[in-house]
């Protein structure tokens, strides 16, 4: 089977779980309380794991995704109020009028998160250090403070009147979607750069690897995938606050990538479920859930400095079976192909022979 035949049998499956929980979900078979839950920790992944590309995987530090979330946020509400939801009407409303209008928001959300990378990754990747963590730190407080001054996506009083979309399959398609991109990005060419340029730029460079470029690119990529979690998180209540995208949301996105471990996608998926999860099981603690919470992590970090699976990736053992199986049945197909050959010689050989025989028999009877 090729690789392409293989991946859209993925697809296919993945797109029938995801119906089938949506589905499920919305049959209010579950409390509507878990649900909320699951797609909070949905939302949650995104952020993660398109953090990671550029943290974990290529070894900048960059303390600023809360800033191109909301961009991604605000550019994607707007659109949505103005432009989305009279597109949705004059398509009759429907399944069909609300995938088109999310989906155009989804794009307009990511397109205006990457260019804002692009501007702040072009100037501060040229410099080595610690300039990216500076400048995403002056970025994401710019972009609160603009927010709060600019009248026409609601100032500090907020944005409302988003439509709400709060779908299962959407939230964890934009999920899986991201997911799948890291993951193959860092299986090519592109991802070992970054890989190299994380262990050391200096060699890197003198590989003839443009630093400068891949790690543009790899901002870039990452700035999107969170301008798209911040058009999930604006049509998930229909509502935005600027407060929402202030300094600490990035910090929380930058421990669960910690926690998960630097470098494991996998990692960044329990990080992010983690601490989605922990807060709202403490909540029966009342004024002291914020303390366990505390602890709990402190606990963590302490006994597992490097997260919970490092920069593990518990794919690669399933990928190198995939591979010694490909490789052995190549090996068998190869080996039954050479005996089928050496067996055609010698028969041809045996013919050869046996003719010259009874030609010679034939000679000497005359």
């Amino acid at each position: 089977m090729s690789r392409t035949a293989r991946n859209l049998i993925y697809a296919v499956i993945v797109l029938g779980i995801l119906f089938a929980l949506d589905f499920v979900f919305k049959g209010n078979m579950i409390s509507p309380y878990f649900v909320r839950i699951m797609m909070l920790s949905g939302i949650a992944i995104t952020l993660a794991v398109s953090l990671n590309l550029i943290n974990g995987f290529t070894g900048q530090f960059s303390i600023g995704h809360a800033g191109f979330m909301a961009v991604g946020a605000y550019s994607s509400a707007y659109f949505s109020v103005n432009y989305g939801a009279p597109l949705a009407e004059s398509l009759g409303g429907g399944m069909l009028g609300w995938l088109v209008s999310l989906g155009l928001a989804t794009l307009v959300g990511a397109l205006a998160a990457a260019i804002a990378g692009l501007v702040v990754g072009v100037p501060s990747l040229r410099l080595k250090g610690d300039y990216l963590a500076i400048v995403t730190l002056g970025f994401g407080q710019i972009i609160v403070v603009l927010i709060n001054n600019i009248e026409s996506v609601g100032g500090a009083r907020g944005y409302s009147g988003i439509p709400i979309v709060k779908s299962f399959f959407w939230i964890f398609l934009i999920a899986v979607v991201t997911i799948a991109v890291v993951y193959n990005i860092i299986n090519s060419a592109f991802g070992r750069a970054l890989i190299s340029i994380r262990e050391d730029e200096l060699a890197a460079e003198a590989m003839g690897v443009n630093t400068t470029r891949y790690k543009v690119l790899a901002f870039v990529i990452s700035s999107a995938m969170a301008g798209a979690g911040g058009v999930l998180l604006a049509h998930f209540d229909g509502y935005l606050n600027p407060k929402s995208f202030e300094f600490i949301r990035s910090f929380e996105i930058l421990i669960m990538i910690i926690l998960g471990g630097l470098g494991s996608i996998v990692g960044s998926i329990l990080g992010a479920i983690l601490l989605t999860v922990l807060p709202e099981a403490l909540r029966g603690f009342a004024e002291y859930r914020m303390v366990i919470y505390s602890l709990l992590l402190i606990v963590l970090m302490i006994t597992r400095p490097q997260g919970l699976l490092g920069n593990a990736d518990p794919f690669k053992g399933w990928r190198a079976r995939r591979r010694n199986k490909t490789r052995t049945e190549a090996e068998e197909i190869t080996a039954e192909d050479t005996r089928d050959i050496n067996e055609g010689v010698n028969k041809a050989t045996l013919g050869e022979r046996q003719s010259d025989t009874s030609l010679g028999k034939g000679d000497g009877s005359k």
